[in-house]
């Protein structure tokens, strides 16, 4: 651990400073700072004199058991950010008890990935799968992930078509995906193009019936969408707007869940990506109803500033600020927390609310 870091934004400072300035405009493009306004925007209740010595943040998850509630968001091409990429993000998770969640763009085999996210005794390897084009390469890809020991498969349906804002260098590339063809363009490049090769409800339901692991959905941000998705037999929902590099102006995050959760219930778990920053951003996720968050920059941040040592630190000062909001709060586990540790709404400009 490096003795100039004692929070997750000094990681932000390093890793600017070490990466070409196309490649952090990469990491640090879309529009995420309504996401982490949001969250940062929520207050909270402190609860003093509480008894919550012996506490912890242990969960189950789709039948694994976890340190917390903390999972290492997909985030493609890794070696544009250090060397060793994916695998040392990987090992840092296994290490830190956090499942990883491998890109379907990521820039290293997934096998590797998949064996060090797994070590430490550990089911750390979950795969996010984008459609590819067709049911029979998106099944050999599914097929490819499930043989690599991939425990849940995170179908990400919000980005159709995801390709690289930048030239990438001739030695990274999404090493894991099959060469195709673009389809030809009759008259618009986007519904004859990209959506001509864009995944439907109906292939939502093949995939289903293609695994017996775990599925979720990503990249969901209405509850009838939500609903759709438990009807097709997924096993749940991860709401996110990815992190705003998508469509400009997407619903905040942190405001849909909302809806979803209460759409959606006790049936499946809802989990959070988009904006976590901090502990504490946790915690306001998990006090709107999430069960679990993903983290994606930041993670990357440490990655770039100190390979895989930068990476667990950064879970561990998320984990450590975590625990921490719970103590004031009075949550002496993860099931103590809900709507009733939320302070009123933050006024902004003329008594405008915040959240």
């Amino acid at each position: 651990m490096r003795p100039d870091v004692h929070r997750v934004q000094d990681y932000q400072a390093l890793a600017r400073a070490r990466l070409e300035p196309a490649v952090w405009h990469y990491l640090q493009d879309g529009d995420s700072a309504r996401n982490e306004l949001a969250l940062a925007n929520g207050t909270l209740m402190p609860r003093p004199l509480s008894h919550v010595a012996g506490g912890n943040t242990r969960l189950e998850l789709f039948g694994q058991q976890l340190a917390h509630p903390i999972l290492l968001a997909p985030v493609a091409y890794q070696r544009l950010f250090h060397p060793d990429g994916e695998v040392a993000s990987a090992m840092a998770s296994s290490a830190q008890g956090a499942p990883f969640l491998i890109s379907s763009l990521a820039s290293q085999p997934l096998e590797t990935i998949a064996d060090a996210a797994n070590s430490e005794g550990s089911q750390g390897a979950w795969f996010q799968l984008y459609w590819q084009g067709d049911r029979e390469r998106t099944l050999r890809l599914l097929r490819r992930a499930m043989a690599a020991a991939c425990s849940v498969i995170v179908f990400t349906v919000d980005a159709p078509i995801k390709m690289a804002s930048l030239q990438l260098p001739r030695d990274v590339c999404a090493v894991n995906l099959e060469e195709h063809e673009a389809p030809k363009v009759k008259t618009s490049a986007v519904f004859d193009g990209w959506m001509a090769q864009a995944p439907t409800w109906n292939d939502l339901h093949w995939l289903r019936r293609q695994t017996h692991v775990p599925l979720l959905v990503k990249g969901l941000l209405h509850p009838d969408d939500a609903e759709s998705a438990l009807a097709a037999g997924c096993d749940g929902i991860v709401v996110s707007n990815h992190g705003g590099r998508v469509l400009q102006g997407a619903a905040v995050s942190l405001f849909a869940l909302d809806a979803i959760v209460e759409r959606v219930g006790n049936r499946a778990p809802v989990l959070f990506d988009s904006g976590v920053r901090t502990g504490r951003d946790v915690f306001v996720a998990l006090a709107h109803g999430a069960s679990a968050v993903l983290l994606g920059r930041p993670y990357v941040w440490g990655l770039a500033a100190n390979g895989a040592m930068g990476v667990a630190h950064v879970i561990r000062l998320l984990r450590d600020e975590l625990e921490m909001t719970m103590a004031l709060t009075g949550c002496k586990y993860l099931s103590d927390i809900g709507r009733h540790c939320l302070g009123a709404p933050n006024p902004g400009p003329a008594g405008m609310l915040l959240n």
